[in-house]
Formats: structure tokens, sequence, C-alpha cells
């Protein structure tokens, strides 16, 4: 389980990625590709074409840091986008937890939860891939 902080959101690139990239080439990315300031302390994951390595930078307070990981066997389940309109995807903590497990979360379902109504976002309706309906 990956505890978060409320404030930290995962946003997941849905185009493949060069695996030599660094920080500031990953930095490059999550400005200018996926639009989204970097500096804000979120979690940008990146994965390879192959689906066997990922990388996530974020900002910790006076610099980028990453993590990344390499798998021996398999891959991972990071759905890539289709078209290119669609270049990225917020997710929550634990689907990025699941995603790390190896879990493919097309293929996964959520039990119902409750959600209150002043927080009926895009996030809240938005369940591992699929629009679906708080309540």
């Amino acid at each position: 389980m990956i505890h978060l902080p409320a404030s930290v959101r995962v946003y997941l690139c849905l185009t493949a990625c060069d695996m030599r990239k660094s920080f500031d080439g990953l930095h490059a990315l999550a400005r200018e590709h996926l639009e989204l300031d970097a500096f804000a302390g979120h979690l940008f994951v990146f994965a390879s074409r192959r689906r066997d390595r990922i990388k996530i930078l974020y900002w910790d307070r006076d610099g980028f840091a990453m993590w990344s990981k390499r798998l021996e066997e398999g891959t991972y389940a990071v759905p890539f986008g289709d078209s290119a309109a669609q270049r990225q995807r917020e997710i929550t903590a634990q689907e990025l937890g699941a995603l790390l497990s190896g879990i493919d979360l097309k293929q996964a379902t959520r039990r119902k939860r409750y959600c209150r109504s002043d927080q009926k976002t895009e996030l809240c309706h938005f369940v591992l891939g699929k629009k679906k309906v708080c309540g």
C-alpha cells in the first residue's frame, strides 16, 4: 500500500516513453507533453514501450526525485492511449500500488463505496479506467 498525502495526485503518461530519459528529460515530458506543473509535488508515472520499466518523477522540496523499476520477467499493465488527444490519466495512489503489484486495472473491479456529494469530481467518478457513478 502506498500512502500519499491527500494533496498529492498521480498522473499516468499514456504514451510510451524513452527510459533513457532522466530528471530533465522526464521533467520536459511532464511540462510539455502532459502539460502539467512538475513542481507541484505530484507523481508522474512513465512506462517503457515494452512495459517492463517504470519511472516515477516527483518534486521533493528542493529537487526532483525519481523512482524506477525494471522487471526481470513479465510486464506492467499500463494502459497506453489509443488517440493522440489522451496524453495522461489521473489515477489514485491505490491504483498505482495495484499497477506496480502487477494487477491489470482494466480487469479489476471496485466495490461500491460512499462518496460525499461535494467530492463527486472527475476523480471520484473515474474508477479503474471506466466512468462510474458514486452512490
